[in-house]
């Protein structure tokens, strides 16, 4: 499927449009996840963003440090994942529906994380979450497909919108108006994803290996399905 978009010969959206070593845009698992009935670009982008937002579950308790978990057509038929390979998906989806897209990163504060996340991170904020930016109607707008609607209700709030046009970012207040998301840091757009750089920081940050040792301890996690 394919869908009409601004037809500048912009080499900036040129190479937001092209497949990259992660966002495959052109392997067929992406093309497969991208055949969303729709033809006008604002309706696919958020068509899109729904799909990765609800069909993959959000895990931050499994995160892989193999490069191939991370490729658009790996997380395409995966159950489960985390904010930036579903930030990849969406930008190689996006891409295939001819949308040029690019990825972006934020280090967010999480007021309402969970004990066990908390415990495993030693910190309430969150290095690298990933985003996706859409070029739509002449402008770029931010979208993160992380939260899947029913992890949204565990925590008592709604699902983030995105209606193709304006931008979608983390809940900064949860359902009863507490603090929620918070960001901190931008770390700026990527034509693909700096997976080097992203496990770097988080050894870095939060301590070798302790993001990527799998999942920690037994207790109850809203996390986990």
């Amino acid at each position: 499927m394919s869908a009409s978009v601004d037809a500048a010969p912009d080499p900036v959206l040129a190479e937001h449009l092209a497949p990259a070593g992660f966002v495959d845009s052109d392997s067929p698992e992406v093309r497969a996840f991208a055949a969303r009935a729709a033809t006008d670009p604002v309706e696919v982008a958020a068509r899109l963003f729904e799909a990765v937002r609800d069909e993959i579950w959000y895990d931050p308790h499994h995160l892989s440090t193999d490069p191939a978990d991370y490729r658009a057509s790996a997380v395409a038929v995966a159950p489960s994942s985390w904010c930036v390979p579903k930030a990849v998906l969406l930008t190689a989806a996006a891409r295939a529906c001819g949308i040029p897209a690019r990825l972006g990163f934020a280090d967010v504060r999480n007021h309402l994380t969970t004990p066990r996340l908390r415990a495993r991170m030693g910190s309430d904020v969150f290095v690298f979450h990933g985003y996706t930016d859409l070029h739509v109607e002449g402008r770029w707008v931010k979208a993160t497909p992380a939260f899947n609607a029913e992890l949204c209700a565990r925590f008592g709030v709604s699902p983030i919108p995105f209606d193709g046009r304006t931008d979608a970012l983390m809940h900064e207040f949860s359902g009863d108006g507490s603090r929620y998301m918070e960001y901190v840091h931008h770390r700026g757009v990527f034509t693909d994803l700096p997976l080097d750089l992203i496990l770097t920081t988080f050894d870095e940050f939060y301590g070798r290996g302790r993001m990527t040792g799998g999942a920690q301890g037994a207790e109850p996690d809203t996390f986990v399905r």
